[in-house]
């Protein structure tokens, strides 16, 4: 971890992978029943970071802009949750979720739309997966498009340097064959980021007593 405030130890994001993987898992099921496609989704590691390391994460990985569905939750803990796409790849997702079939023009103007309701089934389902896993309960805001470069996403500026950190998620995001690269973040402060930690203990505390419960290292 190079937040250098809040860190987890392995146990903890084994859980917190083990939680994310659950809520994309549950995501994709929502999503199949909207597209009558199969869909496949996974996350195979959760890390912590500030906001300026996101952004340069995403741009290490990603040379073309970027198209982000953002969301507000608030609750137990609360912040910002990205869903994370090159702008490129959007369109093979809405593609993907409309059908190929459908004119070059339908696809410019509905693709805000069709990125908006895939960004709030998958955010919502992951999110709300999660709290009621940790036994909270979390409010999330409508979905909102947004376009732009990492450091626009994530909201980057010398006085906002330390303002918050970041839940960062590689996913591996697959429709029909069509396999879509994405990121989901989840930006919190310091109090927020405590409060997830000390759920994630009380998590680890009753899955140790499950025996039905484990935990896969990743």
């Amino acid at each position: 971890m190079n937040s250098g405030q809040i860190t987890l130890d392995e146990l903890e994001r084994d859980a917190l992978t083990e939680l994310v993987n659950i809520g994309v898992s549950r995501a994709a099921v929502s999503l199949r029943k909207m597209v009558g496609k199969p869909v496949l989704l996974s996350v195979p590691a959760v890390d912590i970071v500030t906001q300026n390391a996101a952004a340069a994460l995403i741009g290490q990985r990603e040379s073309d802009d970027l198209v982000a569905i953002r969301q507000e939750f608030g609750g137990a803990f609360a912040g910002q949750a990205l869903l994370i796409f090159p702008e490129s790849n959007s369109v093979d997702l809405v593609l993907a979720i409309l059908g190929n079939d459908v004119e070059a023009a339908d696809v410019t103007s509905l693709r805000d739309e069709a990125l908006a309701e895939t960004g709030n089934v998958i955010l919502n389902g992951c999110l709300s997966t999660i709290a009621n896993l940790l036994r909270q309960s979390l409010q999330m805001s409508l979905p909102k498009v947004i376009y732009g470069d990492g450091n626009f996403i994530f909201d980057v500026g010398v006085e906002r340097e330390n303002s918050g950190l970041v839940l960062f998620l590689y996913i591996d995001f697959s429709v029909q064959d069509r396999d879509i690269r994405g990121y989901i973040a989840m930006i919190m402060d310091l109090p927020s980021l405590a409060t997830l930690k000390h759920l994630l203990g009380d998590f680890i505390a009753r899955v140790t007593a499950d025996s039905n419960w484990t935990l896969a290292p990743h």
